[in-house]
């Protein structure tokens, strides 16, 4: 069973927007077993639209298009739909009334451009949007799915889950079962965590069950492991899949800090919770960054003191309590304030854990011996306090990033007591 996603709009050839759409399907069909084997971008314009879905019923189960149902002039796709099936508009009365009860209940005459779509194609099903003005279109013909959906994420959206995947759960059983795992890693580059696992082999070699395959998916931010598994029985798939996820972890566990689609920040607060720990932050270079990160996660009072900007020297000395001399002699930016101001930061506080970030973000600032990129992050607890040096990218906005996720990294490895 194969699909085909087609999107339509020049706003995504020019880079307008992004093509969310394409991935929250693919995940959809890959839940269903259903494998993406192609997806396609197209403009606004007639031919391209009709030349990719003549193509597409050619080689495809499945082919889901999303883009150009609105009610403006540069929405074509109705219009492609008649020329390549043959077919003509017709008013649909039940769609009218749907597109009628929203514009009432904002005490709104029906625009008569939306008028139009409640004419749809004569050979297609309306699907039903409780999000908007333009149904979606079931199409069947030659042993092919054609659906076509609204371009706007969340309407494409309620399509999908109210109609389009009970539709296809009914309609097509898959031979094999496709499962899917990804492990987070943080602190390791790809070609290293590659050396880590060795003979990749060992870890997915032929099975006797069904296939693993085993993709590195690298960032600036860490490397996503995702694994893939292709079986005739979801037993064996669950069972295959465990054991790759275990001859991983026994490889490059440390580095791997979620195995269930869960943030590093998340993980970090759950540990923190689990251990009844509190945490306080220090920041110079980050801004507040790392401050918003902790917070972004819903309970987070439950183990956040309080975030400090400490973005001036006499701030630094103010309220946290960094020496004078120490400024002096190595600078804003080393270990000795990094170190000060993360064990600062928990003294006033009184949590258990304090985490600094002082650094040169970029572009401007840097010295033969402090470049662009350089940062230094502090950790104190009540046994030990140290700084770890890093010299990251010439980005300010990446170096900001990255050194806010190293420092939640720093803390996750010290609750978990991994050097």
């Amino acid at each position: 069973m194969n699909a085909c996603l087609i999107t339509i709009g020049d706003e995504i050839l020019i880079g307008q927007i992004v093509n969310t759409n394409a991935s929250y399907l693919s995940q959809k069909l890959f839940s269903l077993g259903i494998s993406v084997e192609k997806i396609i971008s197209v403009g606004d314009y007639e031919s391209d639209i009709i030349r990719e879905l003549k193509n597409a019923e050619k080689n495809f189960d499945i082919v889901l298009v999303t883009g150009g149902l609105g009610p403006t002039h540069d929405d074509i796709t109705k219009r492609c739909i008649v020329k390549f099936f043959k077919t003509k508009l017709v008013f649909d009365k039940n769609v009218y009334r749907s597109v009628e009860s929203r514009f009432m209940s904002r005490q709104i005459k029906v625009p008569p451009k939306n008028i139009f779509q409640a004419f749809i194609p004569k050979i297609a099903k309306p699907l039903s949007n409780a999000h908007g003005t333009a149904p979606g279109l079931l199409i069947c013909r030659n042993k092919t799915v054609f659906c076509f959906m609204p371009g706007v994420s969340y309407e494409m959206k309620y399509i999908t889950e109210k109609h389009l995947l009970p539709f296809l759960r009914k309609n097509f059983k898959t031979k094999n079962v496709l499962l899917q795992q990804t492990l987070h890693t943080f602190g390791i580059p790809e070609s290293l965590l590659a050396e880590k696992l060795g003979d990749i082999n060992n870890i997915i070699g032929r099975k006797k069950y069904g296939n693993v395959k085993l993709a590195f998916l690298p960032s600036s931010t860490g490397v996503r492991m995702r694994i893939n598994v292709d079986v005739a029985n979801e037993k064996h798939g669950v069972n295959l899949l465990k054991e790759t996820v275990l001859k991983i972890k026994f490889k490059a566990g440390k580095f791997i800090y979620s195995s269930n689609e869960e943030e590093l920040t998340k993980v970090v607060g759950s540990l923190l919770k689990k251990k009844n720990k509190t945490i306080a932050v220090a920041e110079s270079c980050t801004g507040g960054l790392i401050s918003s990160m902790i917070t972004d996660v819903s309970g987070s009072s439950a183990y956040f003191s309080e975030g400090v900007i400490a973005y001036s020297n006499v701030a630094k000395k103010k309220l946290l309590g960094v020496k004078e001399n120490t400024l002096k002699k190595f600078g804003a930016v080393s270990e000795q304030t990094a170190e000060q101001m993360a064990d600062g930061v928990r003294r006033v506080s009184k949590s258990d854990i304090g985490v600094s970030t002082t650094g040169i973000a970029g572009p401007t600032g840097a010295t033969k011996l402090k470049p662009v990129g350089l940062v230094w992050i502090g950790y104190s607890d009540t046994k030990v306090t140290f700084a770890k040096k890093f010299i990251f990218t010439k980005d300010r906005l990446r170096n900001k990033e990255i050194a806010s996720r190293w420092a939640l990294e720093i803390v996750r490895k010290k609750l978990l007591a991994i050097e």
